[in-house]
């Protein structure tokens, strides 16, 4: 089976540059060549179905670290699209998943980004699967990056920070508020917080990030202080920094801090006020005030410096001003 697919992979890339009669002369020098060589290959010979390839490949990603949310993404993603292809992994062609990707974006209205977020899926499965020796060839080397214009992603203003405050009507949404303004932590990060990663002297908290890492991020003075109000008034003993307002007082979820932070939003005429807002301000207005871009990225525990660029904005009105200073 081995040798027929090396064949046809080489018949494959071949025949875009041949006549037919070129072809079917090539398939017999092929086949006379490869006819008394045995081919044996790392795996077990074994055959696995699509199933079974999907599971050990999301069993590796488990093994580098990807959180449980990233792992059931892939898998949701990976499922849909070798169910609609329904072939088997080996014989699955670059065309095949182009026709989908297209198909699939026209069918449903999807933006480029997303299309884009499915490719890179592809390629990582489809990368690990020729790296292990499952396949041959990797269908997806041939489909490129997606082109996609850059769409300038609002910040919160001195206003709409002073109006959101305004509009918090307990002591916990408006310490919630102050660490998301002061830190840019993730909302993932900020409801695994406990009280103990709190170190009011040094005005600074332990976050576990993406992967199980950890680094240290800070809070202002005034954080601090509607920190404190908060804990305060707790009368509890769960360990979690923040939670629910009613007994029996549990860990607050992601869930609920989206719905509280969304609520406050419509109360102050701000649409859709997410979580990933704050930070996407933060980032922005530190490099605006002239942080270096790798502290940025430290402080927002980015692996690359350049996801750091994408949450951050660079003020128009300062690109003048530096412009005058520098060139004019």
């Amino acid at each position: 089976m081995m040798k027929n697919e090396i064949i046809n992979s080489i018949q494959h890339q071949i025949k875009p540059h041949l006549n037919q009669n070129q072809y079917i002369q090539l398939n017999r020098i092929l086949k006379n060549e490869f006819k008394d060589i045995q081919i044996t290959t790392t795996k077990n010979t074994q055959h696995l179905n699509n199933k079974e390839l999907l599971t050990l490949f999301l069993k590796a990603k488990k093994t580098e670290g990807c959180s449980p949310k990233t792992i059931h993404h892939y898998k949701k993603i990976l499922e849909k699209i070798l169910k609609e292809i329904n072939k088997r992994i080996e014989d699955i062609t670059t065309d095949d998943l182009r026709n989908y990707l297209t198909t699939y974006k026209e069918e449903n209205n999807l933006s480029k980004t997303t299309i884009d977020n499915m490719r890179r899926i592809l390629s990582s499965f489809f990368t690990w699967l020729e790296e292990e020796d499952y396949i041959l060839k990797n269908p997806v080397k041939r489909i490129h990056r997606i082109k996609k214009g850059i769409v300038v992603k609002e910040t919160l203003t001195d206003e709409n920070i002073e109006t959101i405050i305004d509009n918090c009507e307990n002591k916990r949404d408006r310490a919630i508020i102050e660490l998301l303004l002061s830190t840019g932590i993730r909302v993932g990060e900020l409801v695994k917080l406990n009280k103990n990663d709190i170190n009011f002297q040094e005005r600074e908290c332990l976050v576990q990030g993406k992967g199980g890492s950890e680094r240290i991020v800070y809070f202002n003075a005034r954080c601090k202080i509607h920190l404190k109000q908060y804990l305060n008034t707790r009368n509890d003993n769960n360990p979690a920094l923040f939670v629910s307002l009613n007994r029996p007082h549990k860990r607050l979820g992601i869930n609920g801090v989206e719905v509280r932070l969304k609520k406050i939003g419509e109360k102050s005429d701000i649409p859709n006020l997410h979580p990933h807002k704050f930070r996407r301000t933060l980032a922005t207005q530190a490099i605006d005030k002239g942080m270096p871009i790798e502290q940025v990225q430290k402080l927002l525990g980015h692996v690359k410096i350049d996801t750091t660029m994408h949450y951050a904005i660079v003020n128009q009105n300062n690109v003048k001003i530096a412009h005058r200073k520098y060139l004019g």
